[in-house]
């Protein structure tokens, strides 16, 4: 499989008989080098409801008729304006036909602001994804703090591939990070939603390196770059 980082939290995954992709923010996005109308996805993974991880969603899953997997109140909201969608709860795992999904929790706040408007529609819990593919476990954290249970995670799971954000200020920062990363145990960990906006300006290079200082491989993938399992 194929999984490209377009910056920010969005993730596409290309399987051989699917396309999924994650939290796509891409046409207001000053990392993406690629736009909404490029992208061609069966299921799209929202994590919360936030404008940076809804993002295109709505664009993308009305034009390739693809299912929007996300928490089950944002489900229910981007079902009433056109989507397919599939809502889950945290803790709930679902068997698609790409593979199993298992809904994560996440400590963040969620809502969407629909643009143009001063509404604020709450949107349920934040949430991050567990994705088994083609023999293979890939965690989405979403936005969320370091939180304890991540060792649970870990144990219970054999992580292929992590991304954790480290921007701070609106998730946890580089340091909680390296923490998460030791909770998880992954066998190779790629930050994210970072440096799209001046409050979570880091260096990824220097999170890498504070997780090799821990024994652990990370990589930095620019957007557009892409890593293969």
């Amino acid at each position: 499989m194929k999984l490209i980082f377009h910056g920010q939290s969005c993730v596409e995954i290309r399987l051989q008989e699917h396309t999924l992709i994650i939290d796509p923010f891409l046409n207001h996005n000053p990392q993406a080098v690629v736009k909404a109308e490029e992208i061609k996805a069966d299921y799209i993974l929202v994590t919360h409801g936030h404008g940076d991880h809804v993002g295109d969603t709505l664009e993308i899953a009305k034009r390739n008729e693809a299912t929007v997997i996300a928490p089950n109140d944002l489900a229910r909201y981007l079902g009433f304006q056109g989507a397919k969608t599939h809502g889950m709860g945290i803790g709930g795992e679902f068997a698609f036909p790409f593979g199993k999904v298992k809904m994560t929790l996440a400590l963040h706040d969620s809502s969407y602001n629909p643009p143009g408007t001063t509404e604020n529609i709450y949107t349920g819990m934040a949430s991050g994804f567990l994705i088994t593919v083609e023999g293979k476990t890939i965690y989405h954290a979403g936005d969320t703090a370091l939180f304890g249970d991540m060792q649970l995670i870990g144990k219970l799971n054999e992580i292929d591939l992590a991304f954790l954000p480290i921007g701070d200020n609106y998730t946890m920062g580089p340091r909680d990070a390296v923490i998460a990363a030791q909770f998880l145990q992954a066998k190779t960990v790629i930050p994210m939603h970072y440096n799209t906006f001046p409050v979570i300006e880091q260096n990824p290079h220097a999170y890498v390196e504070g997780l090799a200082a821990e024994g652990i491989k990370g990589l930095v993938l620019e957007p557009g770059q892409h890593i293969t399992l």
